[in-house]
């Protein structure tokens, strides 16, 4: 079912919904006195239209689980495979000040992947132009300079109009953490259940004991 279709679906569900509040009033008389009876279903009907297509819109809603990905190289995938973990988003570069992060990231998740733990490197040249490199040059340079094993995902961007759904879902205007990315290697903690837990900013390292206290937090929920 595309996403357009929806809100028609909505409105047929409202209406179903009051018509069998009408019927209500035949069939069940008794769950209201007489002289408030119309009152009542007045009221509940106010209560549907203004709650029932918010309920449904959010039951409805995508989960950072449905976005499609790319990974690194160029098989499409979803963070479904990593439903149930805790995961750690970051924004990657070659060419940054804090790209030795790599090497404190891949030691974080060798540390905590059997616990459930999943650190997901996503490329972005928005930031100085410091990932100017395809993506087999990004994992060649990865893989063979600081030994990464966890995810790696196509470049993407993180901000401005072109965002990645993924991070418009999080950050974005109507996300839980709300703001744009700041530069290179800004993290995102997701909890087992895929909701936002925090976001981290550059400076802080993978080994920092705010980060590593939230993350072990997390694995433990």
């Amino acid at each position: 079912m595309n996403r357009q279709g929806k809100p028609m679906e909505f409105i047929g569900t409202v209406h179903l919904c009051l018509d069998h509040l009408n019927a209500l009033k035949f069939i069940f008389p008794s769950i209201v006195k007489n002289k408030n009876k119309n009152k009542t279903i007045r009221k509940m009907k106010t209560f549907l239209l203004l709650f029932l297509p918010t309920f449904i819109m959010t039951l409805s809603a995508k989960s950072v689980y449905d976005h499609k990905l790319t990974t690194i190289d160029g098989e499409e995938t979803s963070l479904s495979e990593h439903k149930g973990k805790v995961i750690l988003l970051v924004n990657v570069a070659s060419r940054c000040g804090f790209t030795r992060q790599y090497k404190g990231l891949e030691e974080l998740y060798q540390k905590y992947k059997d616990q459930g733990l999943v650190v997901c490197g996503f490329p972005c040249n928005q930031f100085g132009g410091q990932e100017p490199g395809s993506e087999s040059e990004i994992k060649a340079f990865c893989s063979s300079k600081y030994g990464v094993s966890f995810p790696m995902y196509s470049k993407i961007k993180v901000n401005g109009p072109d965002r990645h759904p993924l991070y418009e879902d999080i950050i974005g205007d109507k996300g839980p953490l709300k703001g744009n990315i700041k530069w290179n290697f800004g993290k995102i903690l997701l909890g087992k259940d895929g909701h936002p837990v925090e976001r981290f900013g550059s400076m802080t390292s993978p080994s920092s004991k705010k980060l590593i206290k939230i993350i072990e937090e997390s694995l433990q929920g």
